[in-house]
């Protein structure tokens, strides 16, 4: 095995070095790829490893010249490798970034578990890593990095790592949220089939919306749409309930009692399942029904104050709401100085916001391309600005033209536990803390 990693590290070495000497396309490829994901990462705030080595290592195994990957067009410039070397090559397309737990040491050899998918993997150093960072592998450590297959069952550790330490579930749930923001093409990496739910889930929901409303956008008042939508999510319910043969109107206890199962079965099944039994016997003796135990949908307080609020929706994008797009229309049919003025404003402000997203500009652009156009112009300083230019402008102002996965999107079980118990511990940590007295340093997380 040592000899398969050692020659599965000679040649990557010569991967890397054939597409850093390259030119033409390839290098300009390189260049690009690099370009955006530094300025993603410099967006999402990566720090603690090394942004450049880590996007030629990406680049390396994800990176395309056309509608070639670099490793085809490595492999078609090196005659002289045998099958073998082709096929082990071809398999690093399968290489992906992760948040691992070490989960077990043996000798030269490590056990990791993608918390992301729960699976788990075996994974031998290359040499490429500091002792000292091999000495944190102890069971319980937080590590993200990127995983190379080398051989059937077994990986090896590509590109620099980032050690994150022992984390309580506060705090891992904060690492899988920087995850999802750094790598968000990563997400489920290694588990296609997770990623292809997460995505029908985005999709079931963009239908139950226009179902329900009639159509992919909608504007209300603050109130009236947070009231509405609390509407909407009574009817998904009682939808989703009846798909699995629930009746919305009963409780928990008195389901389980039509079925056969006592309040003991039930805790017993959740403590197996590492949930708290008594919290299950409250549930149980709760007599609000399935549908009232559900959480409901809350504005934040600005949007549910808010004259009017623009809610989107995409079977890609997910939903994206905005308390001022009206306002934006209203001044893109103005022509007067004083109403281009402010619209300049928003439009800066359109640019600079996380909220005004890619198929946001796409609507606009549709909708009042001229006005839109004007007054990008002016506000970039660019006179000569097109509607065909306007992809560009928004690459600049880091705006992905493609989308990720929302955060709509349904999560694994064991990730939406983990949120939950996240959430449980800060906000008794909060609790007590308030009752010791103010204090000044604020608590919480955001996944």
């Amino acid at each position: 095995m040592k000899d398969q990693l050692e020659y599965a590290g000679v040649l990557k070495q010569a991967l890397k070095t054939f597409v850093l000497n390259a030119d033409g396309e390839l290098a300009t490829a390189l260049e690009k790829y690099s370009a955006d994901r530094s300025r993603q990462w410099s967006v999402t705030n990566l720090q603690g490893v090394d942004r450049s080595e880590l996007a030629i290592d990406m680049f390396l195994t994800e990176g395309r010249v056309s509608n070639q990957s670099v490793l085809d067009i490595f492999i078609q410039h090196q005659p002289e490798l045998t099958q073998a070397d082709r096929a082990l090559i071809k398999g690093w397309e399968n290489a992906f970034n992760g948040l691992f737990a070490v989960v077990r040491v043996e000798a030269e050899r490590y056990e990791l578990m993608n918390w992301l998918t729960e699976k788990r993997y075996w994974v031998r150093p290359n040499g490429a890593q500091l002792a000292a960072e091999l000495a944190r592998f102890r069971p319980g450590e937080i590590v993200i990095t990127r995983l190379l297959p080398i051989v059937a069952d077994e990986w090896t550790i590509s590109g620099p790592l980032m050690l994150l330490g022992k984390l309580g579930k506060p705090k891992l749930a904060v690492a899988i949220g920087n995850f999802k923001n750094w790598f968000p093409n990563h997400l489920y990496g290694d588990a296609p089939e997770l990623l292809a739910e997460a995505w029908n889930s985005v999709e079931r929901l963009h239908h139950d919306f226009v179902d329900f409303f009639g159509g992919d956008r909608l504007t209300l008042s603050g109130h009236d749409l947070n009231r509405r939508l609390n509407e909407y999510q009574a009817a998904i319910t009682q939808r989703r309930l009846a798909e699995v043969g629930l009746d919305g109107s009963k409780s928990l206890q008195e389901l389980a009692t039509q079925a056969g199962i006592t309040e003991a079965d039930m805790a017993e099944s959740m403590e197996a399942l590492g949930e708290d039994g008594r919290q299950v016997s409250r549930l149980m003796k709760n007599e609000q029904t399935v549908k009232m135990v559900m959480p409901s949908i809350s504005l934040p307080d600005d949007f549910r104050r808010a004259a009017a609020v623009t809610v989107f929706v995409h079977p890609r994008w997910g939903q994206m709401f905005l308390n001022d797009y009206v306002r934006l229309t209203q001044l893109l049919d103005a022509t007067d100085a004083e109403s281009l003025t402010k619209l300049d404003k928003m439009t800066q402000k359109y640019l600079q916001e996380d909220g005004a997203n890619a198929y946001i500009w796409q609507c606009l652009a549709q909708e009042n391309p001229a006005p839109l156009i004007a007054s990008l112009r002016r506000v970039l300083d660019r006179p000569e600005l097109t509607l065909a230019d306007l992809n560009e402008v928004l690459v600049q102002a880091a705006k992905p033209l493609e989308p990720s996965l929302p955060e709509i999107a349904s999560v694994p079980l064991h990730l939406h536990n983990l949120f939950q118990k996240a959430l449980q511990e800060v906000g008794q940590g909060a609790s007590k803390k308030k009752s010791k007295g103010p204090r000044k340093q604020k608590i919480g997380f955001a996944v």
